[in-house]
């Protein structure tokens, strides 16, 4: 069982052993205790441990109380620093008390005593379930410091890098259709066997277009893989080349691959792709349409076995695509306003977390046919705010009721024709057979 002294005595073990240990780097240590010694692109030796640096990694407010009636702990007043008097009696106590699982967790811990406790902990386990550094913010930004200097700060603008960590969303969340869980199942074996793809020859792979109306979880779900697979998340607004604030496109068209590459492996997501044909066909400056050019020819030349970038575009309006730009991915894959089925696995997700009377999802869902997910989160933020008005933090199922009733108002469901063609088209199909797997906020 954790405690704030175990976990700050956990800190110092590890900053210590790793400092001792040169066969150790950063992947070795917890994404929680990199962040804090991470200073110019790299964790040096030694590891200072100080009450700062440990509240930091720990979450432990005042670390040194924690500790400070153990007999091998010392804090110089000065500096702050805190360390062991006798490290072997510092190895003996968290020994006896530490968890299993918190070895399993920490690969500089599982190296140094792996084979000191009953139950196996392996190192090289513990190594691969640590995160990448790759993924974590401070990496980041480190990289995009190194990359741009202050005149180029604006590229920055066309672009917005999450690290997984930020990422709150995991597929696990999402309601999906079957044939949206067999595309990423997909596209998840070929980012875990890309060197096999390669050997065999298989580099046309890895490049999705997410098609469906707004709200629907193309975004959503492009995020939820970064965060599932450890991966930075490269998300850029098609149209934001054309600002004017972003000096030559062109340029930064290709700067944005090239961030992608020296992240990677991450995912670049490009959302409004139906911009890139409406520009083609247009009489935009030719600036304008030099730089969608330019994009084409670098979706072109980017590829998940070479680069280890994943590319996904998504667009809400397929019909204004042309062959150029469908032709450039080798996975269409459809986001459909959820059925019935689906709208009810939803709203049981999105109130997981409330106090809901006589709660009946299906009977929501009967009731907001046509409706996508984000409109159920809408819907379900207006129950939450009038019942705050009259006090409540209950709801009740009539509610929820007349919470639909008012964004039918309000709204006119003004968003089921966004696509041109049969309504029906755009309905989930298999409200009886659909498999309901999966959670989701859409």
């Amino acid at each position: 069982m954790s405690s704030p002294e175990l976990d700050v005595v956990e800190f110092l073990l590890t900053a210590a052993i790793y400092t001792d240990n040169r066969d150790l780097d950063e992947r070795d240590l917890p994404p929680r205790y990199r962040r804090v010694f991470w200073e110019d692109g790299e964790v040096e030796r030694p590891l200072t441990t100080t009450t700062n640096t440990a509240a930091a990694a720990t979450g432990v407010d005042r670390p040194w109380e924690a500790i400070s009636g153990l007999m091998f702990t010392d804090r110089d007043d000065f500096s702050g620093k805190i360390e062991f008097t006798d490290r072997e009696m510092a190895e003996s106590w968290f020994l006896e008390r530490v968890s299993v699982e918190a070895l399993r967790d920490n690969p500089t811990l599982a190296h140094a005593f792996g084979d000191q406790v009953d139950a196996e902990v392996d190192y090289e386990t513990a190594r691969s379930k640590n995160r990448p550094i790759h993924a974590d913010r401070v990496w980041i930004d480190s990289l995009l410091e190194e990359m741009f200097d202050e005149d180029e700060e604006e590229m920055l603008d066309l672009v917005e890098i999450r690290a997984p960590e930020e990422i709150e969303t995991t597929l696990d969340d999402l309601v999906l259709t079957t044939d949206q869980e067999n595309e990423i199942h997909k596209i998840v074996k070929a980012i875990e066997h890309r060197d096999y793809l390669a050997e065999i020859g298989l580099r046309e792979i890895g490049k999705l277009l997410f098609v469906g109306p707004p709200g629907t979880g193309k975004t959503s779900v492009a995020r939820a893989l970064a965060q599932d697979l450890d991966l930075p998340f490269v998300e850029v607004k098609l149209s934001m080349i054309t600002s004017q604030y972003l000096g030559e496109t062109a340029k930064n068209v290709d700067k944005t691959f090239e961030v992608a590459k020296r992240l990677s492996p991450c995912i670049l997501f490009m959302d409004e792709f139906d911009f890139v044909a409406k520009t083609r066909s247009s009489d935009e400056h030719a600036a304008i349409k030099r730089a969608v050019n330019t994009l084409l020819k670098s979706i072109d030349e980017i590829s998940l076995i070479q680069d280890d970038v994943l590319l996904i575009g998504a667009t809400n309006h397929p019909d204004q695509l042309d062959a150029a730009a469908w032709r450039r991915f080798d996975e269409i894959v459809n986001f459909p306003k959820p059925d019935r089925d689906m709208r009810a696995d939803i709203l049981r997700i999105v109130t997981r977390r409330m106090d809901v009377d006589d709660f009946d999802p299906e009977a929501l869902a009967e009731a907001t046919e046509g409706l996508t997910g984000s409109d159920l989160r809408l819907v379900l933020r207006e129950a939450v705010l009038d019942a705050l008005t009259e006090e409540r933090t209950t709801l009740t199922q009539d509610d929820l009721l007349e919470a639909i009733e008012g964004f039918e108002e309000r709204d006119n469901l003004k968003n089921m024709d966004m696509i041109e063609g049969d309504a029906d088209a755009l309905i989930a199909d298999g409200s009886d057979g659909h498999d309901h797997d999966h959670d989701h906020d859409h």
